[in-house]
């Protein structure tokens, strides 16, 4: 999506006042005149602004935790997306500079991103599922990225202007339905840096947090709750994940962690309270299914095809929590 075809520019006295800004998602942005070349701004936050104005929603996920499966969370609900609304065109951004699992997950390691007169062009893993990875730009996946802050925070800023999303079988001219950006665990630079590139972003929707059940992941996610608050990025809830294990034999559930107690009445920060999405069982084929980089949901029929109604109950389970975890979603950046 381009700018108007008489756009007056961002450095003109009627940008966002002139009657072909009408109906521009940058109109409000531009006619503050924060935009213009000393008003504080960084001009390529237009760009970003512009860039990304055909995706409708952006959804950030986060935890103030590593290792809580915030990747997982993130790539098996794009797949979830993708697989459940095939007329919907998804994009995940792995934005994790120095631990970008995405490629792996999504099985597309071995790829090469190309560019063009438009901007980078992203790895289509289905018609309507494409992804974009600092990964997919090391020589090698074993590779150390050893960056500080400064050149960690310019990559972050080139994925948001330069990939352009509307490339592919499935996006055509008109965009992304979803964007879902992948982020390192913790509080700082990148996030920073993130949320600053967006804000003036109309289709960004808030964050998704993802915690597993016991206090000492927790006590962090509280900790990213506030950070939210501070930055005024808006949570849209909160994911459990690894929350129960159901034996595949006698079917009985088991809390491999401590059960939680925070998440039950959704409230992760003192008095506030914030919306628990869903909880994502154990399930040892949602890691076989990342290790591997093809679709959770794709195995789980080809396992009911087969007959095997042990594995079926297990998967049921895990297959109905990333619907209720995307109905939630929903209901928030979509109500009816």
């Amino acid at each position: 999506m381009s700018e108007p075809e008489h756009c007056p520019g961002v450095e003109s006295e009627s940008a966002g006042k002139s009657s072909a800004c009408e109906g521009c998602p940058n109109q409000g942005a531009c006619s503050s005149g924060s935009l213009r070349a000393g008003g504080g701004e960084d001009l390529d936050l237009y760009e970003i602004a512009r860039k990304l104005s055909s995706v409708k929603h952006i959804l950030i996920v986060m935890s103030g935790k590593g290792g809580v499966g915030k990747s997982t969370v993130a790539s098996q609900l794009a797949r979830y997306i993708a697989h459940a609304s095939p007329e919907a065109n998804v994009g995940l951004l792995d934005v994790d500079i120095c631990g970008p699992s995405i490629p792996k997950a999504m099985g597309v390691e071995a790829e090469e991103i190309f560019t063009s007169a438009s901007g980078w062009s992203p790895i289509f893993v289905e018609d309507n599922l494409a992804v974009m990875s600092c990964g997919f730009l090391l020589t090698s996946p074993d590779d150390a990225v050893i960056w500080r802050g400064p050149k960690k925070n310019g990559i972050i800023k080139q994925f948001l202007r330069d990939v352009d999303w509307s490339t592919g079988a499935g996006a055509g001219d008109q965009g992304l339905d979803y964007l879902i950006i992948d982020t390192p665990p913790g509080t700082s630079d990148e996030h920073i840096s993130l949320v600053s590139y967006l804000k003036h972003v109309t289709g960004l929707r808030g964050a998704i947090l993802v915690t597993t059940p016991q206090e000492v992941a927790q006590a962090d996610v509280r900790k990213q709750v506030d950070f939210c608050g501070r930055v005024k990025l808006p949570i849209i809830g909160v994911v459990e994940n690894m929350a129960v294990f159901t034996c595949p034999k006698c079917h009985q559930d088991s809390y491999i962690f401590k059960r939680s107690t925070a998440t039950d009445s959704g409230k992760l920060l003192g008095g506030e309270k914030v919306k628990l999405l869903g909880r994502i069982p154990l399930d040892p084929l949602i890691g076989k299914s990342v290790d591997e980089g093809v679709s959770l949901f794709e195995a789980v029929e080809e396992k009911e095809g087969g007959g095997d109604k042990t594995a079926n109950q297990t998967s049921a389970k895990t297959i109905a929590a990333f619907k209720e975890v995307w109905e939630n979603v929903q209901a928030v950046i979509e109500p009816k």
